[in-house]
């Protein structure tokens, strides 16, 4: 099932339209930084972005901070939305049902194609956006860096080998894969409540939406700990040295959290639905 499940997955149209589009905006920004020169200031836009004109290598940290705070939330929320709901609406979900496949089979493979989804999205945008910063300002790193085996500087100031560059970032994409997967379960305990995968993923990202509203709001500071996006950024700890774990830990643990209840929810309303389509 779960072998039927990620070939349907991967021959949808939808899947590489938004594939495409997730490593678009990457390669859009590094032909414009390529053929200005300009980046913005540090401190400024996106993670890294600053740093990438004199070292190609680190433009896939940049293009995951450039696709975290909207596209790709938006492309897992679909994603999953059309889980359940995709199926009710075209209506072959009660033919799926019909065959001895056991509901809670069917949705464990809808979670498994899922997660293969995010998981695709990740590594698509992070080899795009390597490739981009490689082609467009080079491998090798410049300024003091320069000849000492060192590719790139972290956020601490200390110098990184390509391995452990790679690592971090490597690290970070397992780390952003398991924040995208929160929101797609989300998603898919919606889509067993309707009919409608738009509404499912629309209602995925109210919650998304409603959560960073809440997080950028100092008098909402007592609940800042358990909101979905609280540590969405804790990524950028990886590239710090040493690695502070505190958020990250956090982050793993409250995504943990956030996918175990809402696919509990998934399981108890799809298992007594009544499927009439």
């Amino acid at each position: 099932m779960i072998a039927v499940e990620l070939r349907a997955m991967l021959r949808r149209p939808r899947t590489w339209a938004s594939l495409l589009l997730l490593c678009g905006l990457p390669a859009i920004v590094a032909a414009f930084l390529a053929v200005t020169g300009i980046a913005p200031a540090p401190g400024q836009g996106p993670a890294f972005l600053s740093a990438v004109l004199s070292n190609g290598t680190l433009y896939p940290a940049a293009a995951l901070a450039m696709d975290l705070p909207l596209f790709l939330p938006v492309a897992v929320a679909v994603a999953g939305g059309e889980a359940i709901a995709g199926e009710a609406a075209a209506g072959t979900l009660r033919y799926l049902l019909v065959r001895p496949v056991g509901r809670t089979r069917l949705l464990a493979a809808k979670l498994a194609a899922l997660a293969a989804y995010v998981l695709l999205a990740v590594v698509a945008i992070t080899a795009t956006a390597y490739l981009a910063g490689v082609l467009a300002f080079g491998s090798a790193p410049a300024g003091a860096l320069s000849g000492t085996g060192l590719a790139a500087v972290s956020l601490s100031g200390t110098g990184l080998s390509t391995g452990d560059l790679l690592l971090r970032v490597a690290c970070a994409m397992l780390y952003i894969g398991a924040c995208m997967l929160g929101v797609g379960t989300v998603a898919l305990a919606l889509s067993t409540f309707t009919d409608a995968p738009l509404g499912a993923a629309l209602g995925a990202l109210a919650a998304l939406v409603t959560s960073q509203v809440l997080v950028s709001l100092d008098a909402a500071a007592a609940v800042h700990p358990y909101l979905p996006t609280r540590y969405w950024l804790g990524w950028i700890d990886f590239f710090r040295a040493p690695i502070l774990w505190h958020d990250i830990q956090r982050g793993l643990a409250l995504q943990a959290a956030y996918t175990a209840f809402f696919l509990a929810l998934a399981w108890a309303n799809f298992a007594t639905r009544d499927v009439t389509s």
